[in-house]
């Protein structure tokens, strides 16, 4: 078995050699006279064990080395043990600063600088493996909870994909109500801090967004593909898709996280509702409404403007942006309108790029 690598620096020969003849039978030794020629062999010797270090040397003393050491991020996992004569203890605190195992004085007792060492070797040892498994265990879990996720996001994509499929559309509707969905969101937690709003909740609603009408899938076809405007009989029961979409969601329920499921419940029940207590189911009025459903909403307006559907033909971005503006498609929060106006241009330019594609 390859023995492990011991560093001694010191200037002075006889102190090189006395811990030499101390750590030689158990290690391997590389020397320094100063602390120029140790950041050299630190270089060269990557895995040290341990580090011997003496104080006072000419060239670079042994603080230079301990700074070149900090600098590298060493000191977290090589052990440094200060060899020195001196007994002033502001030099003692000072190395302790820089995160030193130990400080041994001269002269030397050798089974105690010997089982000191052994010690502190050992430890070190067993808090790098230790981090070292739990970084691997990290990534393992990691890993696995992105294979879980994409397993979750093909599900999403393949239940949506069900209703646009039923509802005559090719795809562009999802994707667009999800980029929408996180431009607005962006805005949000850019201007208004007070929402809370973090990278990760950003993402979860994000997804959550492309179930936001999965209750269609139980709309009767004559109603979901008619042609021309719903009577009030049919628009009422158009309207249950937001609750019927919630009882889907129930099913899904134990394989997701709690704050998933509540922003997909809160997003497919309410992103009808509207601000004055004018939409549906529940007339929920102003903050009432949960963020992300107001949010869904207004993208969902918005797409449902520009896009061509059985009923009616594709408005331009900007007749769209003004529509919604001024109160043609219900009342939304002044907060979702300012994030809206704030996003009118990436609406209008993605919006223009999907028509570049054919995702048929």
């Amino acid at each position: 078995m390859e023995k492990q690598r011991i560093l001694i620096v010191d200037d002075e020969e006889v102190n090189r050699a006395i811990l030499g003849v101390i750590f030689r039978s158990t290690y391997e030794i590389v020397e320094a006279s100063n602390g120029q020629e140790a950041i050299e062999q630190i270089k060269q010797n990557p895995n040290l064990a341990l580090v011997c270090l003496d104080v006072v040397m000419p060239v670079l003393d042994g603080f230079g080395v301990l700074e070149y050491m900090k600098e590298q991020k060493m000191l977290e996992t090589v052990p440094v043990i200060l060899i020195t004569g001196e007994t002033v203890r502001d030099s003692e605190d000072r190395a302790y600063a820089y995160g030193i195992a130990d400080v041994m004085h001269k002269p030397f007792y050798p089974d105690i600088v010997k089982r000191r060492a052994s010690n502190i070797i050992e430890l070190y040892q067993h808090k790098n493996y230790m981090e070292t498994r739990l970084r691997e265990q990290e990534q393992e879990l990691a890993a696995k909870e992105k294979k879980i996720q994409e397993n979750n996001d093909f599900m999403i994509e393949a239940l949506s994909s069900v209703v646009e499929f039923r509802n005559s559309e090719t795809g562009e509707h999802i994707r667009r109500i999800k980029y929408f969905t996180r431009i607005l969101l962006k805005y949000l937690a850019k201007y208004f801090p007070e929402y809370n709003i973090t990278p990760a909740q950003i993402a979860e609603i994000t997804r959550a967004s492309a179930l936001h009408d999965i209750g269609k899938i139980a709309i009767p076809d004559a109603i979901l593909l008619k042609p021309g405007k719903l009577t009030e009989k049919e628009f009422e029961v158009m309207k249950t898709h937001t609750v019927v979409g919630c009882g889907i969601l129930e099913t899904f329920k134990k394989n997701q996280s709690e704050e998933f499921y509540q922003y997909c419940y809160d997003i497919c029940r309410h992103h009808h509702e509207r601000w004055d207590g004018n939409g549906y189911p529940d007339h929920l009025v102003g903050d009432e409404i949960p963020i992300s459903a107001q949010i869904v909403s207004i993208a969902d307006v918005y797409d449902a403007l520009v896009s061509e559907r059985v009923y009616k033909g594709a408005y331009a971005n900007n007749a769209a942006y003004a529509m919604i503006m001024n109160g043609e498609c219900g009342q939304f929060s002044p907060t979702v309108l300012e994030c809206f106006d704030l996003a009118k241009e990436d609406f209008f330019n993605i919006v223009e790029v999907i028509k570049m594609f054919d995702f048929s």
